[in-house]
């Protein structure tokens, strides 16, 4: 399951767009005024920090000393530096973790809605070159702008402790702050040659676990039909077979982070014997107090770990790298997709009326399935598209419908609010009954009695009850889907479009319930298109569009007049 990265120079340049987008957004200036308390924040923390380091050093050379009035006075000042540090960090992480949420959500609203404009969500679904944009969005922005901000404040951390604290360890023993630099570029260099492979792992970890998780919902959106058709075992083992290949490379992981962790261990406590073994001889000799020890101890130890950042953030730099060119991808096929695969059929949406001028549609092997379809559709027909198979009908279903399909000329729709499309496979999003039916301009003109009278009458008893209609529920797991088809026609109903196109509406509904629909939308002046089966019966339409084997078609209207 390797992964191929964007390359190094893209990444940097998207997550410099990324940071630039949010400071120059509508946010910005709020984001802006975060980020510098939290400068200022840092600074103080910084200064604090140096302070208590001369303090420790002054209270321990008073215990060494039994100097009781010193040691009095500088307990109390340590007691006030730790109040003040305590103060200033929680509230440092306070303003770290509010700018984080903002930054997350300035990126979730862009990414949901470049993703969901124009059709782009289906075309990054259909082409296969991203996995999982769902958990891209939800998980990797959070883990984005919070491990971005992480480094980013401690880097600034590790750079205001640099500045400090190298004077400190200077004017302590110049050995020492050499010794430090060493060590740190020692430990950095080790840790990046023992964990490179952590890159790579922990991007395949990242899909493996959106794959396994997205198995877990499906089966459980699914587990009416699985239940009935028997599949459990089948599906079972699917299912482990994912968590194995997650677990798989979860081990590879596991045992890399214990090469590093042996190295990195070591490194952390040889940071507590090294200025001890080059300090204290200096006090043997009596040329240095014994407070200096500590805090030389406290300052290397201070020193050491901000020139060592990579070595002890090294496991979160993986995954946040990971996830750098996780969402790189995203953006990457977002873009590709906002810019519709190139297709010689015309859309116009200029017009009232539903009509096509000379279009012609061919299968992916170029066989054509229709000849320059010309013809338009008067408001109010029901009219019936068939022929000797389906797939021409389902071609110019889905070309009306706007899916990029293979042929040219024009379709000339009217605007989406007066067009609707059933699918013969059934969605309904998650909401209230009044969310899904009602359009949002008119929910002020249809009242509950109107709703339930109307959900009587295609005989959806289950979605009956008065306290239902304003209640939200997962509708695509409680009603059927000849319900969840009826709930689409219901949504027609209210909405009074000037057209409904339905794919295979006798095989949804059953000849007899799809005649009542017909008749109760012509009574509303609403036209009608079923894109049927071969052998539909061809009663109760106005007219029907036949289409043959050779691509050729006849209109035929309900006299039988060609």
């Amino acid at each position: 399951m390797s992964q191929q990265y964007t390359p190094l120079k893209v990444t940097v340049a998207r997550f410099s767009y990324a940071v630039k987008i949010f400071m120059t957004s509508h946010v910005g200036g709020r984001a802006k005024l975060l980020l510098l308390g939290l400068v200022t924040l840092f600074c103080g923390i910084s200064a604090l920090n140096v302070l208590n380091s001369f303090v420790g050093r002054h209270f321990m050379t008073a215990i060494a000393e039994k100097q009781t009035a010193e040691f009095v006075r500088q307990a109390l000042l340590y007691t006030g530096v730790f109040g003040a540090s305590t103060i200033v960090s929680v509230i440092a992480r306070f303003a770290e973790e509010r700018l984080a949420l903002l930054w997350r959500e300035f990126l979730t609203h862009r990414a949901i809605g470049l993703y969901m404009s124009d059709g782009t969500f289906y075309r990054v679904g259909i082409s296969g070159k991203l996995s999982h944009p769902d958990q891209r969005i939800a998980d990797d922005i959070k883990a984005f702008t919070i491990a971005t901000l992480s480094f980013v404040l401690m880097l600034l951390n590790s750079g205001l402790t640099i500045l400090t604290f190298s004077g400190v360890l200077w004017l302590i023993s110049p050995l020492l702050f050499i010794a430090a630099v060493v060590y740190a570029a020692f430990g950095s260099y080790m840790t990046i040659a023992l964990g490179r492979p952590l890159m790579d792992l922990n991007y395949n970890q990242l899909d493996s676990e959106a794959a396994f998780r997205s198995s877990l919902i499906h089966m459980r959106e699914n587990a009416e039909s699985v239940m009935i058709a028997g599949g459990e075992e089948r599906h079972a083992r699917f299912l482990i077979k994912q968590f194995d290949q997650l677990a798989s490379n979860f081990r590879r992981i596991i045992l890399i982070n214990r090469n590093v962790g042996f190295f990195t261990t070591g490194y952390n406590w040889m940071i507590q014997i090294i200025p001890v073994v080059i300090i204290a001889p200096v006090f043997m000799n009596g040329d240095m107090e014994f407070g200096v020890i500590t805090q030389s101890a406290a300052a290397f130890a201070t020193l050491v770990g901000a020139f060592s950042f990579i070595v002890s953030q090294f496991h979160s730099i993986s995954n946040f790298a990971a996830v750098v060119a996780r969402i790189s991808s995203l953006l990457d096929a977002i873009e590709e997709a906002q810019e519709p695969a190139e297709s010689g059929i015309e859309f116009t949406e200029n017009g009232e009326q539903l009509a096509y001028e000379d279009v012609t549609l061919t299968a992916p092997s170029d066989v054509p399935l229709l000849r320059e379809l010309s013809t338009s559709i008067p408001l109010g027909t029901r009219l019936l598209v068939v022929g000797d198979e389906d797939a021409a009908g389902i071609a110019l279903f889905r070309a009306t419908a706007g899916i990029n399909i293979s042929g040219n000329g024009r379709i000339n729709r009217p605007r989406r609010d007066l067009i609707h499309f059933i699918p013969q496979r059934p969605y309904v999003a998650r909401g209230t009954l009044r969310q899904i039916l009602v359009p949002p301009d008119r929910s002020g003109d249809v009242s509950e009695e109107q709703i339930l009278r109307l959900l009587k009458e295609l005989g959806l008893g289950r979605a009956m009850d008065a306290g239902e209609i304003d209640k939200e529920q997962n509708w695509a797991t409680l009603l059927s889907p000849r319900e969840q088809h009826l709930l689409a026609i219901a949504g027609a109903l209210v909405a009074e479009p000037h057209y409904v196109l339905m794919e295979k509406g006798e095989v949804m509904f059953g000849q007899e319930l799809l005649n009542q629909i017909l008749g109760l939308l012509a009574e509303r002046s609403v036209a009608c298109i079923n894109f049927a089966e071969p052998d539909a019966a061809r009663s109760g339409y106005d007219a029907v569009l036949e289409y043959h084997a050779d691509g050729s078609w006849i209109w035929i209207d309900q006299l039988g007049n060609s």
